[in-house]
C-alpha cells in the first residue's frame, strides 16, 4: 500500500491512503539508516491492520523536493503570507522568506493579509512597486472579510502549496477561509508584544479538493544565510540575473567595488531589497569566516612526510603508544 504523509506528531506517521488515514510507524530498519521521512512524502506501507488502521513506513518514494525550513517534500510552490498590519510588514523578513525559495528553486507567490485594518494605501502601491516588477504574483486578501480568496483559490489549484510566514500574519485564518469553516484554531496579535501567538505546532496537509494541498506551518522568522558563501547570495536575488552585465572582478559583491559591472543595478534596486541583500552577504561573511577557520583547524591535523599527507597522531595518543611499546619491551625480557 502506498500512500502521502499528511501529519507528524511525535513518532507517529499520519499517512492518507485510498482506503482513509493510517497511523504509521517507522520500520526499525529505517530508524538505524537515520532515515529522514517529512510531511508531504509518498511512502510504502506494510503490515497494514485494517481494523485498527496501522501499519509500518518501510520506504519513502518519488521525493520530487524538500523544503528545509520548515521540512516539506513535494513541494510546488510557497505562499508567503504577509501581514500589512499587527504585526507591521517586515520587508527585511519577506526578502528572506523570498531568497529561500529562489535557493530552493520554487516560486513564491506573495500573499498580503489584513487587508481590512491596513489604513496605509501608500503600503499596497509601496509592495506592488517592488516586487510585480520583479514577476513575483501579489495578491491582497482579508481572511476576516474574505477579500482576495477568490483571487488565490486559482492559484492553489493542482499544487502542493505551502504556507509560510511569521506567526499572527493569518496563515490559518485563511485556510479557515479558502475551507469555508473554522477548522484551525486561531488567535489574536499579543496586546503586549504586538507579535503573533502560536497556534499551529506541526505541519499539516490539508485537502482544497482531490489534486489540491496545502500546508500549514508554525510561524517562524529565524532564518540566516549562514549556509552560503558571500558571493552566491546574490543568485537569490533575480534583480541580478534578469541582467548581463560583465564585472571585472570574478567574485565580486556588488556592493562598493570600483569598477563593478552591476552597481547600475543595485542603485535602482528598492532599498528594502538592496539592504536585504547587503544584510545576507553580511551574513554569508560569517559562514565564510567560520569554515576558514575550521580548514586551518584541520590543516593542523595533517603532516606532510615524503610528499604523502598523514594524519598527525595527538600527543596524549602518542604517550599512550610509547606507554604500550614499553610495556610489550618489559613482558618481552621477562
Amino acid at each position: 500500500m502506498q500512500g502521502r504523509i499528511i501529519k507528524i506528531f511525535s513518532d507517529f506517521f499520519y499517512v492518507e491512503t485510498e482506503l482513509g488515514i493510517v497511523e504509521a510507524k517507522l520500520r526499525t530498519v529505517l530508524k538505524k539508516q537515520l532515515a529522514d521521512v517529512y510531511t508531504g512524502d509518498f511512502v510504502e506501507l506494510e503490515q497494514f491492520d485494517e481494523k485498527s488502521m496501522q501499519a509500518f513506513i518501510t520506504k519513502v518514494v518519488n521525493r520530487s523536493n524538500l523544503i528545509t525550513k520548515p521540512k516539506v517534500a513535494n513541494v510546488s510552490q510557497v505562499i508567503i503570507v504577509s501581514a500589512l498590519k499587527e504585526p507591521d510588514l517586515n520587508f527585511e523578513q519577506l526578502n528572506r522568506y523570498i531568497a529561500h525559495c529562489e535557493y530552493h528553486k520554487i516560486m513564491p507567490v506573495l500573499c498580503f493579509n489584513k487587508e481590512d485594518i491596513n489604513d496605509d494605501e501608500g503600503l499596497k502601491q509601496k509592495v506592488s512597486d517592488i516586487y510585480q516588477p520583479l514577476n513575483y504574483k501579489v495578491i491582497f486578501t482579508s481572511a476576516l472579510e474574505k477579500t482576495g480568496i477568490e483571487e488565490l483559490k486559482p492559484v492553489l489549484k493542482n499544487n502542493t502549496s505551502i504556507l509560510c510566514g511569521s506567526s499572527g500574519v493569518g496563515k490559518s485564518s485563511l485556510i479557515n477561509a479558502l475551507l469555508n469553516s473554522s477548522k484551525l484554531r486561531t488567535l489574536p496579535v499579543s496586546e503586549k508584544t504586538k507579535r503573533g501567538v502560536h497556534t499551529t505546532r506541526h505541519c499539516e496537509l490539508i485537502d482544497i479538493d482531490k489534486n489540491s494541498f496545502i500546508v500549514d506551518t508554525p510561524g517562524f522568522s529565524h532564518l540566516k544565510f549562514d549556509f552560503l558563501l558571500p558571493y552566491d547570495v546574490q543568485k537569490l536575488f533575480v534583480e541580478f540575473n534578469k541582467h548581463d552585465f560583465n564585472c571585472k572582478y570574478k567574485d565580486c559583491l556588488h556592493i562598493s567595488e570600483d569598477g563593478c559591472g552591476y552597481l547600475e543595478i543595485t542603485s535602482n534596486m528598492s532599498e528594502a531589497r538592496y539592504e536585504s541583500y547587503k544584510k545576507f552577504v553580511s551574513e554569508a561573511k560569517e559562514y565564510e569566516e567560520k569554515i576558514s577557520k575550521e580548514s586551518i583547524k584541520n590543516e593542523l591535523n595533517i603532516k606532510y612526510n615524503q610528499n604523502k599527507i598523514m594524519t598527525k597522531i595527538s600527543h596524549k595518543k602518542r604517550n599512550l603508544s610509547r606507554k604500550s611499546a614499553k610495556q610489550k619491551m618489559y613482558r618481552e625480557e621477562i
